[in-house]
């Protein structure tokens, strides 16, 4: 958990050199999240794998460090789960930033680094950015995978 500060060293290291920021030219589907209070734009990308887990998850867009730092830490945290196990991850963060959630081992548990964005929680106007990759995420599941490549 990080410490007062809401910009965290992981939320910079994310932001700075993001590692799932790019296309997936093998996506499974994709789908567009917009914040349109203040700009943060993005698609996600991902592949499926035969067994129906998320092999990859990558996004592509434009936003402040906030919204960018969340969708790369939900990127790689998704990696390996079910799609129904990442709705509920996202569940969690949602609860987490609205401040909900705030037992630190349950969001260590489930969020893994993205778990440091607790912060968020102290910010309303920041919330619907850390917020944007994971809404889309979980739109885009619930609709049976998006838009198909």
């Amino acid at each position: 958990m990080p410490a007062d500060g809401l910009y965290s060293e992981a939320l910079l290291e994310h932001a700075t050199h993001p590692d799932h920021n790019h296309e997936l030219a093998d996506a499974t589907c994709s789908h567009e999240g917009v914040n349109p209070s203040c700009g943060d734009d993005l698609v996600l990308h991902v592949r499926l794998g035969a067994d129906g887990t998320i092999e990859e998850a990558s996004w592509t867009g434009s936003g402040c460090a906030i919204s960018q730092a969340s969708a790369d830490m939900m990127s790689d945290l998704v990696v390996g789960m079910t799609p129904d196990e990442a709705r509920e991850a996202c569940a969690t963060f949602g609860r987490m930033v609205r401040g909900e959630e705030t037992d630190p081992d349950v969001l260590e548990e489930e969020l893994d680094e993205a778990s440091c964005l607790v912060t968020i929680s102290r910010m309303p106007a920041r919330v619907k950015c850390a917020e944007l990759a994971w809404n889309t995420l979980d739109e885009m599941l619930s609709e049976g995978g998006g838009d198909r490549s």
